[in-house]
């Protein structure tokens, strides 16, 4: 295999595994490099390896002339239902869905180096935004989703230039791409032209899109680093089709004017991912201490409803589903410690407190039923080598008991409970060169 063939396949490989189901507040995934054991305490200061790249690209005046990092992280949360009153609308159908939750497998990678002691250039690959819940189906939930899976992939050409020894700032630009699956079962009236038997609709969106990054780095003294990072939101125009799948589908489809073989409608759907401020410090106490912090913001509140448009046959231009996600901005705030065992085994420590964007119980959706969280994380760092380092984290997020009572005009209301929680395991290898 060629070089040049191998290398144009690596995103649409990274895509292929990027799906997961969100770590932080909505559906971001904060997992991008190094820092898990800390639950990324100081990510936009700390500037230890070339992941800097994704939190602070100006970080890169702080690495060696070659810097390589990468990593994987598994994601596994729980989501189970537990009814209390729920009612189905035009469906008769019974469970509690099981558990939504599934395996993720996130991936990173990045590469920077120093054209001269000053300027710097780096490239990150990254999936920075990711959800993935799909429940036993039927369940009483069925008509509002059954299925949701979004993938990202993110690449990210960024520069740095060091002002001074105590100043540096960074830029990039972001190439980013969206797939989005949606599965439901189809709601119409119970009988008629327009009634939907045993019938699966399957929405299927992608776009590509771009965005771009700032930040800046502060080393007042050798032991104190002050990173502020932004990330600007990301404006997708999505475009793909419904399929609907099952008993009856062909007909339905028919009745309802779609098109391709009677199965499937075209459709679109706008969405923009938010942006982020991200404020970090690290201080080293002693030889053998450093604490890290961090405060950040997100701008979820670009999110309100996403209208799902039909775009062909005879419903073009009529809404074909609304998600009212109505999503608040979110701030999130970490506190970690390291401990100096060698020169070449540190332990990390972190904690951290993360709102999430819902508002409250009757907007929350069944395809993301989010709530705060509070991170509880520890890691180790080994150097092999002098120029290396592999990191190991583990992480468990805690979310209280979640409410939904959410109803649409389609899918009845889903009243209950959800029993939540997040397990985070990653590794990543840095080389300096």
């Amino acid at each position: 295999m060629s070089h040049r063939f191998s290398m144009r396949w690596i995103p649409a490989l990274l895509m292929a595994v990027s799906s997961g189901s969100a770590v932080a507040s909505g559906f971001q995934l904060l997992e991008q490099g190094s820092g898990l054991g800390n639950a990324y305490a100081g990510s936009a200061a700390k500037s230890s390896d070339a992941s800097t790249i994704w939190y602070n690209p100006a970080g890169m005046t702080q690495l060696p002339g070659g810097a390589f990092s990468g990593g994987v992280t598994a994601v596994r949360p729980v989501f189970k239902f537990s009814d209390s009153g729920s009612r189905t609308g035009v469906f008769s159908v019974a469970g509690d869905g099981g558990d939504a939750g599934s395996w993720g497998f996130p991936p990173n990678a990045y590469i920077s180096w120093a054209v001269n002691k000053d300027f710097y250039l780096g490239l990150g690959i990254n999936a920075p935004f990711g959800l993935a819940t799909k429940y036993s189906d039927p369940w009483k939930g069925s008509a509002q989703s059954n299925e949701f899976d979004i993938k990202t992939i993110n690449v990210n050409p960024s520069v740095a230039y060091r002002v001074n020894e105590m100043f540096s700032i960074g830029a990039g630009a972001n190439w980013q791409r969206i797939e989005a699956d949606y599965y439901r079962r189809a709601a119409a009236a119970p009988a008629g032209p327009l009634a939907l038997p045993f019938v699966t609709s399957h929405l299927s969106v992608s776009d590509n899109a771009w965005g771009w990054n700032l930040g800046i780095l502060l080393t007042p003294s050798p032991s104190t680093k002050v990173g502020l990072s932004y990330r600007s939101a990301v404006s997708y125009h999505t475009d793909g089709n419904i399929t609907l799948v099952g008993d009856g589908a062909a007909g339905a489809a028919t009745a309802l004017g779609l098109t391709a073989a009677g199965v499937a409608s075209n459709a679109s759907a706008n969405i923009k991912v938010p942006d982020t401020w991200i404020l970090s410090a690290t201080q080293k106490l002693s030889d053998q201490w450093e604490m890290l912090g961090d405060i950040s913001w997100t701008g979820w509140s670009s999110i309100k409803n996403i209208d799902i448009m039909h775009s062909s046959g005879r419903l073009v231009g009529t809404t074909a589903e609304v998600l009212p996600a109505d999503f608040q901005n979110t701030f999130r705030v970490a506190l970690g410690a390291n401990y100096a065992y060698t020169d070449s085994l540190k332990f990390m420590f972190g904690l951290a407190y993360d709102r999430t964007p819902v508002k409250n119980s009757t907007s929350r959706l069944t395809s993301l039923p989010d709530n705060d969280r509070t991170w509880f994380s520890l890691g180790a760092q080994w150097k092999p080598a002098k120029e290396q380092t592999l990191e190991v984290g583990a992480a468990y997020l805690y979310l209280p008991n979640t409410g939904i009572s959410h109803a649409t005009a389609t899918g009845g209301l889903v009243n209950g409970d959800y029993n939540s929680s997040v397990w985070i395991l990653g590794a990543q290898y840095s080389i300096g060169f």
